[in-house]
């Protein structure tokens, strides 16, 4: 009892470090969207920094004054809805031809899946740039979203989960007659809910904050997504850090409420794919 209770407490507090390290940067977000901007900076030093002593909402209507934020928000949503929902699509029935049908090279696509894993897309970003804008597809929200349909990530998640599926489920349908597509749609998507699941919420928070792609192909303001809509507060002077915090808050709420309501899916997807953190 002795000896377990020195190791509990610190146990506790190598937990309470971790929580400080990761949570401390969206407290400062937070509490520092509240501040007068002078205020911001000159608290950045101190425990003030975790406490507004002036608590406001001023920020927070400046951002909607001197940004389009509603645009930029749109935009966002609707690339990445279709990063999501067609990638779901895709990726499921990729996975699916990986993980149930044998055919010639199997093996070696799945393989490419893998190794294309560990290729940054900062490596093929310039060349498919340049692809694109030969072709002239600039400067619109598709632009934004089907390159990523395709994931190699997602293909194998879902390709290690069908793995796991009983196959006498597949087996009594064909039995009755189903082809592999509608087998597919019936039998396989509704018994891998928490696999959707997961792919989905871990490519909505990759893509929701991606920066590099919409800035190398938009140059409207109409079709650029949040994370464009932050940077351009370093071309509207005056510097103003509260509104930059405000509007960093206001980015993240989606994404926490999209985890919070579907987080019991993503615990049951992470563990049914077989994630290791």
């Amino acid at each position: 009892m002795n000896a377990t209770l020195p190791r509990l407490v610190f146990t506790y507090l190598l937990l309470l470090l971790c929580t400080l390290v990761f949570f401390g940067p969206i407290l400062f977000m937070l509490v520092g969207s509240l501040k007068p901007d002078d205020q911001v900076l000159a608290d950045a030093a101190s425990l003030a920094a975790l406490w507004p002593r002036e608590a406001s909402l001023d920020n927070y209507h400046s951002v909607f004054e001197r940004v389009p934020f509603a645009s930029y928000l749109a935009s966002s949503l609707l690339i990445n809805g279709l990063i999501v929902g067609l990638g779901l699509l895709v990726n499921a029935l990729a996975g699916y031809a990986l993980a149930r049908l044998r055919w010639w090279g199997r093996e070696t696509m799945l393989a490419v899946v893998v190794a294309i894993l560990v290729i940054p897309f900062e490596a093929i970003a310039i060349p498919l740039f340049y692809q694109l804008s030969a072709l002239g597809w600039r400067d619109d929200h598709l632009v934004q979203a089907i390159p990523f349909v395709a994931n190699p990530l997602a293909i194998y998640l879902f390709y290690s989960f069908f793995l796991s599926l009983p196959r006498a489920l597949e087996e009594a349908a064909r039995v009755d007659g189903a082809g592999v597509l509608r087998t597919f749609f019936t039998i396989v998507i509704p018994n891998s809910k928490a696999a959707f699941a997961s792919v989905a919420i871990v490519t909505f928070l990759f893509h929701w904050g991606m920066y590099l792609w919409p800035l190398l192909m938009t140059t409207s303001e109409s079709v650029r997504p949040l994370p464009l809509g932050i940077a351009s507060f370093h071309t509207l002077p005056p510097l103003a850090w509260g509104d930059i915090l405000a509007f960093g808050v206001l980015m993240v709420l989606p994404v926490l409420v999209v985890f919070v309501v579907f987080q019991r899916w993503f615990v049951a997807g992470v563990a049914s794919t077989g994630i290791k953190g």
